[in-house]
């Protein structure tokens, strides 16, 4: 069976050694693995939310799009293309942004991490929050259903958005889907072996913190960088700890094992750091000359890499424009051309009813939400070890199991089988929490045909 693999970079910056070990590199060798539908994206319309300098977004987008043809993708066996070249995203992203719960997004890390900053400074909560960020998840939705991903390898950041978009696809293919699925739930994908690299001062490396090596700067200004790693104050002679050296973990992440292992001893035997530092240097240097030569060539011909973008949005159209007129049709867009059936094929189902929603938390156990037909979240339920007793519990609720709702405060739990099994939000009012322990029976009731 063939995996369809999405992955994109958002063009703010200039890719460095982190980026490509702990992104571009991975991304390329699994596009080289059989079996593998791999889609590979500049995310420039992400990069409006971040940043409004046209010019450093113009930069960034050359720089990535050379540095992912310097590593090794090719662009004739992967579909290569900007985000701002296919129509048809924004367009989802509004028919999805027509579905989404604003309860969900209010749950966003990146929007709840904006609010909670204004509050500690005394600022409104939605100082300087703009609909970009806000609606960023859908967005992100957009770009991963667009091309039915079925594996979205991200940094644990991005777990929460990969769940959003598996909830936002199936209330799409709830309320429209008339027994289809037009959406396959995408599953994020967490490489626990790659490499998350340290810069120049110990912390992650990030151009936020003005700690990077570029990945293609030349080969002096590489050098320099690297004599800039801070290393502890230990002698040549003395012995080094590898294991809580930055250096070595740089080392490490470009290095084959036996030249990891060597590396290794000649620290334990008192190497000095700066040998240590020509040493990387020279692995380094030694691994990305080439790549770095035909990148240098790649930015002085910005029309061929125009040309390969192009070819890349017109194989990814392919797939886009049929699949959104789908889209269209499904929601009542469609052509007055068309004939127009009515009766039962018109009217809406009586009553939409509520769903059990199922997914993977970041900490790696398995859990599941009850939503009420408009979206907002009834009930989340406890962690469980394995999905097979998260799915068992859920199924047993929803096959009409003897369910207890125990009122708490402001709040409710749901007991089954004298066990706690999951807690409902907390309310304003009284009023609003007896509303939706209401909710919460009509969806668990047993559906009559």
């Amino acid at each position: 069976m063939t995996t369809r693999i999405l992955t994109g970079i958002t063009t703010t910056g200039t890719p460095h050694l982190g980026n490509y070990a702990g992104a571009i590199r991975p991304a390329i060798r699994a596009s080289q693995q059989p079996g593998a539908d791999s889609f590979y994206f500049l995310a420039d319309y992400h990069a409006l939310i971040k940043c409004d300098d046209p010019q450093r977004i113009q930069r960034s987008r050359l720089e990535i799009a050379a540095t992912w043809l310097a590593g090794g993708l090719d662009p004739d066996k992967v579909t290569f293309y900007r985000q701002s070249d296919i129509p048809e995203i924004p367009e989802l992203t509004w028919l999805l942004t027509c579905v989404a719960a604003k309860g969900l997004l209010n749950r966003a890390h990146a929007y709840k991490a904006s609010v909670d900053k204004n509050l500690e400074t005394g600022e409104d909560p939605d100082a300087g929050v703009t609909m970009g960020l806000y609606s960023y998840p859908v967005l992100m939705a957009a770009d991963i259903l667009m091309f039915n991903a079925h594996k979205v390898p991200v940094g644990r950041d991005q777990i929460q958005h990969v769940e959003m978009a598996r909830d936002i696809g199936q209330r799409f293919n709830h309320l429209f889907g008339q027994g289809k699925d037009f959406f396959a739930l995408p599953e994020a994908v967490i490489e626990e072996s790659v490499a998350t690299l340290p810069g120049l001062d110990g912390r992650k490396m990030s151009k936020s913190y003005d700690n990077t090596i570029p990945l293609f700067t030349s080969a002096k200004d590489m050098k320099d960088a690297i004599s800039r790693i801070v290393t502890d104050s230990r002698a040549p002679g003395e012995a080094k700890d590898p294991d809580n050296a930055h250096l070595f973990t740089l080392f490490q992440a470009f290095s084959t094992p036996a030249q990891c292992a060597e590396f290794r001893e000649a620290l334990l035997q008192g190497l000095g750091w700066g040998e240590a530092k020509q040493r990387l240097f020279q692995l380094l240097d030694g691994q990305l000359a080439e790549k770095r030569d035909h990148y240098h060539q790649l930015i002085s011909r910005p029309s061929d890499l125009e040309d390969i973008l192009l070819a890349g949005a017109a194989k990814a159209r392919k797939t886009a424009t049929p699949f959104l007129e789908q889209l269209r049709e499904a929601v009542g867009l469609r052509s007055f051309r068309s004939s127009v059936q009515a009766g039962t094929e018109v009217k809406k189902k009586a009553a939409k009813s509520a769903r059990f929603v199922s997914f993977r938390d970041e900490d790696g156990s398995f859990r599941f939400r009850l939503l009420a037909a408009d979206g907002e979240q009834l009930l989340l339920s406890r962690s469980f070890a394995d999905g097979k007793s998260a799915g068992a519990v859920s199924k047993q609720l929803q096959q009409g199991g003897e369910a207890d709702v125990r009122v708490e405060g402001l709040g409710f739990s749901l007991w089954l089988n004298g066990e706690q099994v999951a807690d409902g939000p907390q309310f304003a009012s009284a009023e609003a929490r007896d509303a939706a322990v209401q909710s919460l029976h009509e969806a668990l009731a047993p559906q009559q045909d």
